[in-house]
């Protein structure tokens, strides 16, 4: 029985609203922000920090920091452990939660790799979220950007997110093998929803023997 699905999304495509409206309508517990709540925790931090590094890789700078400072130590016992905030250490807590809400179960997921986390599960539905450029632009714009930091967003973060996915999982961005179904939400929100929600019905009924996603455009 599915009990999880897992929301991996293209940068201002409305994944965050449909996940929302999914999980009230299947009456499920969503992570999102609340993923981010509990790694800040785990993490000892500020929320707000975790949420500038999720989904991505550190910049360089801190690459070198963390290779200089872990280098340094070397050489002598009893070297303190350096312990900060990055893309290794929000992933490790990222995979203790999203694997913690999925023994729970009845749950939807958005992003933060749970996608390639859950991938072996039998009761996970995954799907893939995209949408056309401008229409990206022009959510983003409605939600308070300009047009140009809208189109700098919609390049730039998906940029990130690709290559989270390569240095941790090895695949690239969006892996299409991993996902049920792949949906344009030019559909609209509420159609997308109703679209993952009789696809998880028909799940339930008979489960499809296709192993390559279904594309699902307007």
């Amino acid at each position: 029985m599915i009990r999880i699905i897992t929301i991996e999304r293209e940068y201002g495509c409305g994944a965050a609203q449909i996940a929302e409206k999914l999980a009230s309508r299947l009456g499920w517990k969503l992570w999102d922000q609340q993923l981010t709540q509990e790694i800040a925790k785990m993490a000892n931090c500020q929320q707000s920090e975790v949420a500038r590094r999720e989904e991505r890789r550190d910049p360089l700078y801190q690459r070198l920091l963390k290779s200089f400072a872990l280098g340094s130590s070397e050489g002598y016992r009893g070297a303190p452990t350096v312990e900060m905030l990055d893309s290794d250490s929000i992933f490790r807590f990222a995979q203790r939660i999203v694997e913690q809400a999925a023994a729970a179960g009845n749950c939807v997921i958005l992003g933060r790799g749970s996608q390639h986390f859950l991938q072996g599960r039998k009761d996970t539905l995954r799907f893939f979220l995209y949408a056309p450029t401008e229409d990206k632009v022009r959510r983003l714009i409605s939600e308070g950007n300009t047009r140009t930091h809208a189109q700098a967003l919609v390049d730039t973060v998906d940029r990130e997110r690709a290559a989270f996915i390569k240095n941790y999982f090895h695949a690239e961005w969006p892996n299409r093998q991993v996902y049920h179904a792949m949906i344009n939400t030019a559909l609209g929100e509420d159609a997308v929803v109703e679209v993952i929600v009789n696809f998880l019905y028909q799940e339930k009924a008979q489960k499809p023997a296709a192993t390559q996603p279904i594309a699902i455009n307007q």
